[in-house]
């Protein structure tokens, strides 16, 4: 495996130069697409990335699991209309609301449970929550666990490691953290490379945890609305809520928020950043494919 294959391995760790340098030039690449590059040949964006069309490719490939082609029919400016019109689903109340807590969800297996009520207003006193940093598709994520499963996820690709890890760590103020890699590893590869069960453990506030669980519903490639979520949860009427509560999803990507689009076709919001979303959104529906 070369230097440059090795470097996008999904380890545990911190990032090394050379994984921080090629996820900026994945970076770089999705912006060009974003501002009207769909166009780009594969030579021209290469040596705007300052490679060889071969280097480009092979690196490209290793972040995404697709050809730079291939994404770049999927992360355009009209993808989320597009995934509205062809791949929206509408979510069953009994299933969003009553998941069981087991079962194949997604790509992913996923097990769940919910801290209660009291717990949550506790603002995670007696709990020990391990944590490390990766390397991701999306760039560096910081991963947070209990022993009942992950609980956070957040992402430096928009913010600061700082950032990231104060608002993680503002969640649940009177918790304990503890640096420990290995203990998050099992999890972390499960839910990355979608290998094996990943378990979760949701600590938020009833209504929240409700929205969380309908997130749960959307299928890996499809999209739901904020509006659709509100009315799944028995709340027509309260989509800000919902959009409020969707933001404050702790463990990004395997609650899938970025499947959560407006009405109108708009991203939305996303708490890391709409670059992440559109990245998101474009590598599920380009493997899907694929």
């Amino acid at each position: 495996m070369s230097h440059e294959d090795t470097a996008m391995t999904c380890e545990l760790g911190q990032p090394t130069p050379t994984e921080t340098y090629h996820y900026g030039v994945m970076r770089r690449a999705i912006d060009l697409i974003d501002a009207g590059g769909a166009d780009l040949t594969l030579e021209e964006l290469a040596s705007r990335m300052g490679m060889s069309a071969a280097h480009f490719q092979r690196l490209f490939s290793a972040w995404v699991g697709v050809s730079p082609k291939r994404y770049q029919q999927y992360l355009t400016l009209g993808h989320a209309k597009t995934l509205l019109q062809e791949r929206f689903t509408t979510l069953d109340a009994s299933h969003a609301v009553g998941l069981s807590g087991s079962g194949r969800l997604h790509d992913l297996f996923l097990r769940w449970e919910a801290m209660s009520p009291g717990e949550f207003a506790r603002k995670g006193a007696g709990l020990q929550i391990r944590y490390g940093w990766i390397d991701s598709p999306f760039g560096a994520a910081l991963v947070m666990a209990t022993d009942r499963g992950l609980c956070g996820i957040g992402f430096a690709a928009e913010s600061t490691r700082e950032d990231v890890w104060a608002d993680l760590t503002g969640r649940w103020p009177e918790a304990e953290f503890i640096e420990e890699p290995d203990a998050v590893a099992p999890w972390v590869q499960a839910a990355f490379r979608q290998q094996g069960e990943t378990r979760l453990h949701l600590i938020g506030a009833p209504f929240q945890i409700k929205v969380w669980e309908a997130l749960l519903a959307i299928p890996s490639g499809q999209v739901t609305t904020y509006s659709e979520i509100a009315q799944a949860i028995g709340h027509p009427r309260a989509v800000r809520a919902v959009g409020t509560a969707v933001g404050r999803n702790p463990v990004s990507w395997l609650i899938p928020c970025h499947r959560a689009l407006r009405k109108s076709g708009g991203l939305g919001g996303y708490h890391w950043g709409l670059p992440v979303k559109r990245a998101m959104l474009a590598w599920e529906a380009a493997r899907l494919d694929a």
